[in-house]
Order: structure tokens, then C-alpha cells, then sequence
């Protein structure tokens, strides 16, 4: 897509204040996917030179500009031993080229906040926290659950961007079990579900089927019923597009959930 409006593209750190019209640009999947009439000015990040990776005792920092590649390339410490496998499925759940893995950035899915969007699924699901900078230099964390905030919206202020988003070390070392549902085989999530085992209780990660990440956390691991109760009163209202109605995402996630609880309950 060609954005005829755009007048200039500069790197983040030459830009000066922000104004009107700009965008932080990453790996521009989806900012060139579509027109962009309100754009007229692009601040690139590729000349950052953030680390991609970097395993520390604290856990996992992912900077923003991280692409999809690098992040399905990483090898984890022996102490994560369930961390390649869920990240490979979060990746695969893209249903995206080697050419889009190869650009697009695990900062820019979490920006464009849509409900499938695997990378919120899977930092929302371990406890990730963003690193946010806003243009006049200072900082906030927040966490990823209360960045993405619903369909397609952020809790980002005018200019405010994604740093990294750190996985903490406790929810790295968990069992992990991953559900995911679409209508078509390679179709985008209806509804897509992370469980893990922390310290013998149960926590679910409802995304997709809901317009923002959902966790809830449970007190060991729950029976079929209080799961399926527990889901349902959770759920404010269930996602609806093209991709599924409501009642049938409430019905793979409910299903979805209970296979997940069966399969954490039996390695507990």
C-alpha cells in the first residue's frame, strides 16, 4: 500500500517533538496493509539497535522491534523448558508467511491490539510487562493486560511507545498447555487459550474469543463446572466478526478451557 500522504520518514531519535500525523513505524505489516490518510509524517525504529532477546535471572525481555523470526529462532534456558513449544504455537498462529515472520515485530502486534493477536496471547498469558517511553523521555510499565484494552485500542497516550515487554522468571519455569480454534485450518483465532500450572494452581488465558486478554487465576486446579462458571462470569460480553459469531466462541472457548484443565490437573 502505498501511503501518498506520508511526506517524510525519519529515525526515532532525529524526529523532535511529536506532532500531528506521526506514527512509530516498525515492521509496517500492517501499517502498509491499508490506507493511513491521517499519517503524514513515519518515525522509523529500525536504527534503535535494541536487542532482540536478552535472557537475564529477572526473565525474558523482548524489545518491540523483536521480529516474529527471531522470536520462533529462540532457544531457551534449561529452567524454561515449556517456553520454545508455547512460543512456536503463538508464532504458528499468525497463519502468516515466512516473509511477513521475517518483518513483523512483537511490539507492533501488541500496538495494533486486535483480539488474535498472538503476541498479546502469549505475554498476557505469562505475566509480561511493557516498558513504555513517551516523547518527552519518561517511562511507565505497565501490564500487557491493561495495555491492550480492546478491539484495535490501547491504553498508549499521544506518541507513547512500546519499549519491550519483560516475562517474568516465576512464569517462565511453568507447565504450559495451548488451545487454539478457527474456522477454516488455517484461519485466524476465534478463540485462543493458554494454561499454566503456577505452584499447583491453574491459570487461564482467555484471547481472541474477547476483545482484550483475559487471566484468570484460580486457587489449585478448579472441577470441569467451576472452570466452565468461572469463564462464563468473566467474560463481559464474547467477540463477534467475521471469524465467528458469539455463541459459537463461547462454545470452543468453554470446550477449549476444559481440555486444558485436564491436561494441567494431570501433570500437577
Amino acid at each position: 500500500m502505498d501511503l501518498n500522504t506520508v511526506a517524510e520518514i525519519c529515525g526515532a531519535d532525529e524526529a523532535g517533538p511529536w506532532r500531528p500525523g506521526d506514527a512509530w513505524l516498525a515492521g509496517g505489516t500492517w501499517l502498509f496493509s491499508e490506507p493511513q490518510p491521517h499519517l503524514t509524517r513515519l518515525r522509523d525504529l529500525a536504527g534503535t539497535g535494541w536487542p532482540a532477546l536478552q535472557v537475564a535471572d529477572r526473565g525474558l525481555e523482548i524489545a518491540a522491534t523483536c521480529t516474529i523470526a527471531e522470536l520462533s529462532r529462540f532457544v531457551p534456558p534449561a529452567r524454561w523448558p515449556g517456553v520454545a513449544a508455547l512460543i512456536t504455537q503463538c508464532c504458528r498462529s499468525f497463519v502468516a508467511s515466512f516473509k511477513v515472520w521475517n518483518v513483523a515485530t512483537v511490539g507492533g502486534n501488541l500496538c495494533n491490539a486486535l483480539p488474535a493477536g498472538p503476541m498479546t496471547s502469549l505475554t498476557a498469558a505469562l505475566d509480561g510487562t511493557c516498558l513504555l517511553l513517551a516523547p518527552d523521555g519518561s517511562r511507565r510499565e505497565i501490564p500487557v493486560t491493561d495495555l491492550v484494552v480492546g478491539d484495535n485500542t490501547t491504553s498508549l497516550s499521544d506518541g507513547e511507545l512500546v519499549r519491550s515487554v519483560t516475562l517474568p522468571d516465576a512464569a517462565l519455569r511453568d507447565v504450559t498447555a495451548f488451545r487454539q480454534a478457527s474456522l477454516y485450518p488455517v484461519g485466524r483465532s476465534a478463540a485462543l487459550l493458554i494454561g499454566r500450572l503456577h505452584e499447583g494452581s491453574l491459570v487461564l488465558t482467555v484471547t481472541a474469543s474477547v476483545a482484550r486478554p483475559l487471566v484468570l487465576r484460580f486457587t489449585g486446579v478448579p472441577d470441569a463446572a467451576t472452570l466452565r462458571e468461572s469463564v462464563e462470569a468473566a467474560v463481559p460480553a464474547w467477540f463477534c466478526d467475521v471469524h465467528g459469531t458469539p455463541e459459537w466462541r463461547r462454545h470452543r472457548t468453554v470446550s477449549l478451557a476444559e481440555e486444558i484443565r485436564s491436561e494441567l490437573e494431570a501433570v500437577r
